[in-house]
């Protein structure tokens, strides 16, 4: 997908292809998700390629695929004077649902979202984790088959924070739909997602599982020495390796081109006993922001 704003490229040729289950959107303001998420919404049409989801051209048949999905966008989307059941109630009517049957939904997802005893409040009077929850329950009515989500915990305080996360968390299994996450939260989607899709300046810099985005760098490893640790991080930087303390040893950063043989070599060489060596695998903030700076050195 490649999408331009006169000669501003939002999206540059953004090639992936993601499996059902819990997707997260990442990347810096300007990177391009908003743009990604109309497209995949039909409300954008691309300015090159296209995008299919969930069996429909999201350009050419847009309205079938909105009835199949549901948004939670970021802002606040409700209609001042509606309390929480007719708001749902209107957006399961407006997915096609016949009014009886939208309002037994509306009900229903109202208490699967925790807002059952406070459903016919108007949502303006509602507080920010409340009006959340709301619009989580508009995205849910209609029982979609993908369910995107746009920093869906922004506003929250810890505690809403993480009862929102818990109730996505359980979405694939207990509604059957997938999840897009867009947040800025790296916390948030490695809480939440299995997979990432990562774009930068409207380029894509990573797509798949997040374990494997964790482990794409293998020039990290612990390191364990009989003794003198402190000794061995000095000789192997002296030979361009970062190494620092860590509990049990040493966190050691191979140069480039090297592998571990690197470390063999410098204990053999300079008389220390190594007692362990092992892949250090990178948290998941320290994978992503590798990626950035990788894009920054491009």
């Amino acid at each position: 997908i490649g999408k331009f704003y006169g000669k501003v490229h939002a999206l540059k040729e953004v090639t992936a292809t993601l499996a059902r289950g819990t997707v997260g959107l990442l990347g810096p303001n300007g990177a391009g998700k908003s743009t990604l998420l109309k497209i995949l919404l039909g409300l954008l049409v691309p300015s090159t390629g296209r995008a299919q989801v969930i069996g429909f051209d999201a350009a050419s048949r847009s309205l079938d695929l909105r009835q199949r999905i549901g948004y939670m966008p970021e802002q606040e989307c409700h209609i001042n004077g509606l309390d929480a059941v007719e708001l749902c109630t209107y957006a399961a009517e407006l997915c096609g649902l016949p009014y009886d049957g939208a309002r037994a939904r509306a009900n229903s997802v109202l208490a699967y979202v925790g807002l059952g005893d406070k459903r016919h409040l108007k949502v303006e009077t509602y507080s920010t984790g409340q009006k959340q929850r709301g619009k989580l329950a508009q995205a849910l009515v209609h029982d979609p088959e993908l369910l995107l989500l746009d920093e869906p915990t922004n506003g929250l305080d810890p505690r809403g924070r993480d009862e929102m996360l818990q109730l996505i968390r359980e979405l694939p299994e207990r509604r059957g739909c997938s999840v897009m996450l867009s947040s800025h939260l790296l916390p948030d989607v490695e809480a939440v997602c299995e997979n990432a899709l990562v774009l930068a300046e409207g380029s894509l810099l990573f797509s798949g599982p997040i374990e494997q985005l964790r482990g794409k760098n293998t020039r990290y490893y612990r390191v364990g020495v009989k003794e003198s640790p402190e000794a061995f991080a000095i000789a192997l930087r002296a030979l361009g390796a970062r190494a620092d303390s860590a509990q049990g040893g040493l966190k050691v950063e191979l140069p480039e081109d090297e592998d571990p043989d690197f470390i063999f070599r410098c204990a053999r060489d300079n008389g220390f006993q190594l007692r362990h060596l092992e892949l250090e695998q990178r948290s998941f903030e320290e994978a992503f922001l590798d990626l950035l700076e990788e894009k920054s050195a491009a």
